[in-house]
């Protein structure tokens, strides 16, 4: 089997003067997308074998910004600028890839538009209608030779633009929030069309999986879309709404112990922990495996046709006038008096609270204060440190609700099979450990006070 990996140039500066095609270099934005890609490329052993680049400027500066990227790889070693890949003909190309060598089994192919796409879609007619800048294709071929490439005969593996590797990137793409509407009726309605539009958006780079922010922005807006939808069901009635936030609340739980692999490799990373390198090599590896596992899970969930039926019906209900005549009736006073009743029963429940509780009466206060601040959200007249205190709460009991899921992977771990025994009680240890953070956070919260309620009852209606 041979694989051939075609990448389209970054984003190149417009040229100037007398400057020829040749010679513009890299935008700004052209050397983010070469550097996001590094990753990718790395991941996908594009760069385990050939490297073949067109002379041009920007054909050398995307390798370069990939070679910075990975400063351990002698990449430079590898590559080959060609004169004949500064084409535009796809037909040039064709030729000149059945030219390659026959010992060369892994080719990563840079050039330009249209030759690469020409190219791309003539070994494989379901290629993407496109090919933006810095993308990279991957492709399989069952051929002994490459002067047997045969029009169709590839197969496309995978397909990424940087905008689906990087969120950061994305974001210029990502749908554009509503401008502000004093109609609250109106604004509530936008506010959710809005993130069922940047759900939609960030499935790509969720099921890419490379920036693992893209899941944690789709598990935040799949939940602020549930928690709208919640603060509308306590407010006033609407048919079917229990039935669409239960759909919801299926789809965010979904990503629940993929985002949690995440963020705990993300931790161990930035903050060595307190185990031998072998362990965290150990813990690292067997996590990456539950996180490709997840990943996989999830994946297979999106492209089932019930998520989409799912997606689809909850952008109608939104649409719908059941919604538009509950949401007429929706006042900021209407609002904040079931915000008020949410406050006197956090107060209650926060009182309740002792040093010895149960680690789930510390999980439940949490999701209270989400509820409360997804629903103060709603009131644009919602006192600025009101909406303050609330996140602090919320990142607060969210830090102890990430230690003891940390607990809980490192428990996964030292329970699975055929684990080196000493990892196994490194870890153990290291489990324990963090019982000290977590009561250092218990007394924090236990220490908070009531909020007082009079300065958020002056409401108009």
């Amino acid at each position: 089997m041979r694989h051939l990996y075609v990448m389209r140039h970054a984003k190149a500066k417009q040229p100037s003067g007398d400057m020829t095609d040749h010679q513009p270099p890299l935008s700004k934005r052209g050397k983010r997308q070469a550097a996001e890609m590094a990753n990718v490329l790395q991941r996908w052993q594009a760069l385990e074998g050939e490297v073949y680049a067109s002379t041009a400027a920007r054909t050398r500066e995307t390798f370069d910004e990939v070679v910075a990227q990975l400063p351990e790889r002698a990449l430079a070693k590898q590559v080959h600028f060609d004169e004949a890949l500064y084409t535009f003909d796809g037909k040039g190309l064709l030729a000149w890839l059945k030219a390659l060598p026959d010992e060369a089994e892994r080719v990563l192919l840079i050039s330009h538009n249209p030759a690469l796409h020409d190219l791309a879609r003539w070994i494989n007619k379901v290629t993407p209608h496109s090919l933006p800048t810095g993308s990279v294709l991957h492709f399989t071929l069952q051929v002994t030779f490459w002067k047997n490439v045969e029009q169709g005969s590839a197969e496309l593996s995978e397909y990424l633009t940087p905008e689906m590797a990087s969120y950061s990137l994305f974001k210029r793409l990502a749908p554009k929030p509503p401008e502000h509407n004093h109609d609250t009726a109106s604004r509530i309605r936008d506010m959710l069309e809005h993130q069922y539009q940047v759900i939609r958006a960030l499935e790509p780079g969720v099921v890419a999986g490379i920036d693992p922010e893209f899941l944690h922005q789709y598990r935040v807006n799949l939940r602020r879309s549930r928690a709208v939808g919640e603060s509308l069901r306590s407010v006033t009635k609407v048919s079917d709404l229990k039935k669409m936030l239960k759909r919801l609340k299926h789809r965010g739980q979904a990503t629940s112990d993929l985002r949690d692999i995440d963020v705990f490799l993300e931790d161990i990373i930035k903050t060595p922990p307190p185990i031998s390198s072998g362990t965290r090599q150990g813990l690292t590896h067997w996590l990456q495996g539950c996180q490709w596992a997840q990943h996989q899970v999830l994946c297979q969930q999106l492209i089932e046709p019930e998520y989409a039926a799912d997606l689809l019906a909850w952008q109608n209900f939104i649409a719908s006038v059941e919604v538009e005549k509950a949401l007429s009736k929706l006042t900021p006073k209407r609002i904040q008096s079931v915000v008020d009743e949410r406050v006197a029963r956090h107060d209650e429940d926060l009182k309740a609270l002792s040093l010895d509780a149960q680690d789930t009466d510390f999980h439940d206060l949490r999701k209270g204060v989400k509820r409360i601040r997804y629903l103060a959200d709603l009131n644009p007249e919602a006192p600025k440190a009101f909406l303050s205190e609330l996140k602090h709460r919320q990142r607060l009991l969210g830090d102890f609700q990430d230690l003891c899921s940390r607990q809980a992977w490192l428990d996964a771990f030292g329970k699975s099979q055929d684990k080196d025994p000493q990892q196994q009680q490194e870890c153990t240890q290291w489990r324990d450990s963090l019982d000290k953070p977590k009561l250092a956070l218990r007394k924090k919260v236990l220490a908070l006070k009531p909020f007082v309620l009079k300065p958020l009852t002056n409401v108009t209606a």
